[in-house]
């Protein structure tokens, strides 16, 4: 299990390792805002197709040689954007890493299953969730150190790092051993899995109500912050320091993984409620300083976000594998990644459309205030998801042997 958490680690600290070389790419290419957001949107449009044909079709290849490809397909992206000359290999490298990661998402959790035995899975869930925040918050902390402080090429020498430690994925993944020869023969001579979502009827409305709205929630208001730290660096801290914008994202980012092992308010339903109202009260606090200018209200806005990012992302993952039986697991899985990619999406998309009504700090109050009707819709949804989740742990209890008590005191802890 350890060996595959390193390589998700390291593949998710590649997905967000180029955001602070996006203002040297807009200087040494001379791109547009808008050519500058159509690069940022290409990584997640991507993803979200490769995402759901290989979540439907990756048993039949075989999880491992499409992690395999997964993985080449980033070094190759790598290779790309550090011997680009012109805009458009950018715009490649970009394009590839998209891909890439989306072959790779729903995929690296199938096979960490397959690694796992059956009575850790759901703590492998848990693991590999914060070992992608974390990697989404350590990639661009690296990439602005390098850049800042390292003062040799810095459209090139980030990407030295990063292609070791995308190679030093690919060996430990060579390490684990295959999925059984006579299963995928097995899997390639049955039809082909209809690309589908590969939600079940009876978790539908839990899953897409207090799971997947959740995360859809979290990565559009963190998407929303993620696009302002570049300018709230120039603005309100006032430094040209590269650095900073991926340590205050690393802080984001990976500040909610440490979040996530405070041991305050166990219950998930109860945990999942305070993160979402939380994450909604950082953003809220982020967008206004960048309005008042105020350097302390960033940083306790960031640090809000921070706490609510990591228990919402930590409860929806875990609802993501809790309520789907286990053949189903995997499939849900993909999916909830999927509406978390959409939810990337819309503050680029948004901002973009609104900007052409109002200006910037309107346009991310517009979104702001869409994302606190979500967690308001949340909130009230989870009065009767608890009731559901209560009984639901009863049931698993009696069927288990265990007194329903204490059932629900272990399928809760």
């Amino acid at each position: 299990m350890k060996k595959m958490l390193w390589v998700i680690f390291m593949m998710s600290t590649g997905t967000s390792f180029t955001s602070p070389i996006f203002p040297l790419y807009q200087e040494q290419y001379q791109l547009s805002s808008l050519q500058i957001t159509i690069l940022f949107a290409m990584y997640a449009i991507f993803l979200l197709p490769s995402l759901l044909i290989v979540s439907s079709r990756g048993s039949a290849w075989g999880l491992k040689r499409v992690l395999r490809a997964s993985i080449l397909l980033s070094i190759i992206a790598t290779l790309l954007f550090m011997a680009s000359q012109q805009a458009w290999l950018v715009y490649g490298a970009r394009l590839l890493e998209g891909i890439a990661y989306g072959c790779f998402t729903g995929t690296a959790v199938a096979f960490l299953l397959k690694q796992t035995s059956k009575e850790k899975s759901a703590n492998a869930i848990l693991l590999s969730g914060m070992a992608v925040s974390f990697g989404f918050g350590l990639g661009p902390a690296l990439a602005g150190l390098i850049i800042q402080y390292l003062q040799l090429m810095p459209l090139r020498a980030p990407f030295w790092l990063l292609t070791v430690m995308l190679l030093s994925a690919g060996i430990s993944l060579e390490t684990l051993q295959d999925e059984e020869l006579q299963a995928r023969k097995e899997r390639r001579r049955s039809a082909p899995a209809s690309i589908s979502l590969g939600v079940s009827n009876d978790i539908k409305p839990h899953f897409w109500s207090f799971s997947a709205l959740p995360v859809f929630t979290l990565f559009t208001l963190n998407g929303t912050v993620l696009s302002l730290i570049p300018s709230f660096v120039k603005n309100v801290i006032h430094t040209s320091n590269l650095a900073v914008s991926g340590l205050l994202i690393l802080l984001l980012m990976g500040g909610g993984t440490m979040m996530q092992m405070l041991p305050w308010f166990k219950h998930p339903v109860v945990r999942l409620r305070i993160g979402i109202a939380l994450l909604a009260c950082g953003a809220w606090l982020v967008v206004l300083s960048g309005k008042s200018e105020s350097i302390s209200l960033m940083w306790i806005g960031v640090l809000v976000q921070a706490l609510g990012s990591g228990w919402t992302f930590q409860m929806s993952l875990r609802l993501a594998g809790e309520l789907p039986n286990v053949s189903q697991r995997p499939k849900v899985i993909s999916t909830y990644y999927f509406a978390g990619y959409i939810g990337f999406i819309v503050p680029i998309v948004g901002v973009g459309l609104l900007s052409r009504l109002f200006d910037l700090y309107v346009s991310l109050i517009v979104l702001n205030v869409l994302a606190s009707l979500l967690v308001l819709f949340m909130l009230g949804y989870s009065v009767g998801f608890a009731r559901y989740y209560a009984t639901r742990n009863r049931t698993h209890a009696l069927a288990e042997g265990l007194p329903s008590k204490a059932g629900s005191q272990v399928l809760q802890s």
